[in-house]
């Protein structure tokens, strides 16, 4: 697409100092990154992957706070020199349940383990950690006043986490936020996404023998069905683009014993975070109809609830002005090898030489996916890039992600991430100019008079949320 707000790179001189500054650091980025692969840990379980993370922030110089937000393994690093430009990046570290993969082409899960990097959040909290002590350390050079903030964010698949940094405070002061994530493809994106709020649904009833007393009874399964129907008829008069996804987790053990507890997970998605706030406020109606009509009792408890992303022009053109001038990601021989034989699992994968090159600009285009960076973006100017650490045709939450995320492959593209988010970093604290264009453009959006509202309410982080899955 035409870029409404085209940008300069990061001038060359400058770029190809910070270059060789991140480069620097790539060996102490492969030993965080190899640090979290080797040890994978679920959603606000990153107890030893927050520590290594948050112990190189202090080696470097910034001031470490933990437990930040209420969430035991989250972090805040900050470095700051005078009065300017405040860049925060977004550093994710939380596994997944169910994909041990060794770095092996061939599909060899590793014995005694049961959960693994297959989103590449290992190298994407590296990475970022990475650009913000390049970008400080190319501060102290080059004088510029300002200060970088790392954000160690806890519980990204299913906890989110940064909605509970978002809500306690944690992003106020920042002018600008990047992040990136692992791909099969390099690119630097400005999509929308869908806002999403999830809840578990619990109906209780009263139990008794179905044939004998049945009349004693108040059937929880009842309720549940009832809702689920009320749900699902729900679907033709919400607006165009919400989705509406439900499941079954608890209704009875016996079918003679009228059930006392039921229990629904349910999820509404639409791109405006509003439209999703009102049709789950009317969803809440329908479980307490539902339980009304069958003498039962209702309680709603808001898991993980997400606004959608929100573009910024400004702050894309800018991470687009840098990557394109970026050295291109390059494989060895033997890294080519082991990427057809890995390759050899897929139907029709694209091409190999896709890992040298930028895809074309994502701008405004609605994505079908979730993410608790939404939350960030409508508080303050947000960009995102990704790049290749993935064979190309490989998907997240795959055996194949995990498997590329431990060895050289997932090493290069995590390098080439974080050049390309310190240069980015770099041409805002360089320029406050660009930091004001990208504030125009972010309150014109947001609307007069916006205030922020987390659409998970006053729910507590669900920490237990992945427990017993790994």
């Amino acid at each position: 697409m035409a870029l409404d707000h085209p940008a300069k790179p990061l001038a060359e001189t400058e770029r190809t100092r910070l270059l060789a500054i991140a480069a620097e650091l790539g060996p102490k980025m492969v030993e965080l990154a190899q640090g979290l692969w080797e040890n994978p840990e679920l959603g606000y379980l990153e107890e030893k992957s927050s520590a290594l993370l948050a112990a190189a922030c202090e080696q470097a110089g910034f001031e470490v706070q933990r437990g930040v937000g209420g969430l035991p393994t989250a972090f805040l690093a900050t470095r700051k020199r005078g009065e300017g430009p405040v860049i925060g990046f977004l550093a994710e570290m939380d596994a997944l349940p169910g994909f041990s993969q060794d770095a092996s082409p061939r599909r060899s899960p590793i014995p005694d383990q049961n959960k693994g990097h297959a989103c590449g959040h290992h190298l994407f909290g590296a990475a970022s950690l990475g650009a913000g002590l390049a970008l400080a350390t190319w501060q102290d050079e080059a004088g510029l006043d300002g200060e970088i903030r790392i954000y160690g964010c806890p519980a990204e698949e299913g906890g989110a986490g940064k909605v509970f940094m978002a809500r306690a405070g944690l992003f106020e002061g920042l002018d600008i936020a990047l992040h990136w994530h692992p791909d099969d493809c390099n690119t630097v994106w400005q999509s929308r996404s869908l806002a999403s709020i999830n809840a578990k649904v619990r109906f209780h009833g009263r139990t008794a023998h179905a044939a004998m007393s049945p009349e004693k009874g108040r059937s929880s399964l009842h309720a549940l069905e009832a809702f689920h129907h009320m749900a699902s008829l729900m679907r033709e008069v919400v607006p165009q683009d919400t989705h509406i996804h439900y499941v079954t987790l608890s209704g009875g053990e016996a079918p003679n014993v009228i059930p006392d507890f039921a229990e629904s997970h349910i999820g509404v998605r639409h791109p405006d975070p509003g439209a999703a706030a009102e049709v789950f406020e009317r969803i809440e109606k329908a479980a307490e109809g539902a339980a009304l009509g069958t003498g039962t009792r209702v309680e709603v408890e808001r898991l993980g609830a997400v606004h959608s992303l929100l573009p910024n022009s400004v702050v894309g053109a800018v991470m687009l002005a840098n990557m394109e001038v970026l050295p291109r990601i390059t494989w060895s021989n033997e890294e080519y090898t082991w990427a057809a034989e890995l390759q050899e699992s897929f139907e029709a994968p694209p091409e190999l030489s896709q890992i040298g090159r930028l895809n074309p600009y994502n701008y405004n285009a609605l994505g079908p996916f979730s993410t608790d960076v939404g939350d960030v973006s409508w508080l303050v100017p947000t960009g995102m890039l990704g790049t290749a650490t993935w064979v190309p045709g490989t998907r997240p939450h795959t055996w194949q992600a995990v498997a590329a995320g431990g060895m050289s492959i997932g090493w290069k593209g995590m390098q080439a991430a974080a050049e390309g988010l310190a240069v980015s970093g770099a041409s805002f604290l360089a320029d406050p100019a660009l930091v004001a264009r990208a504030w125009d453009e972010h309150r014109a959006q947001r609307g007069e008079g916006y205030r922020y509202k987390a659409l998970v309410g006053d729910a507590e982080p669900p920490f237990d949320y992945q427990v017993g899955k790994g």
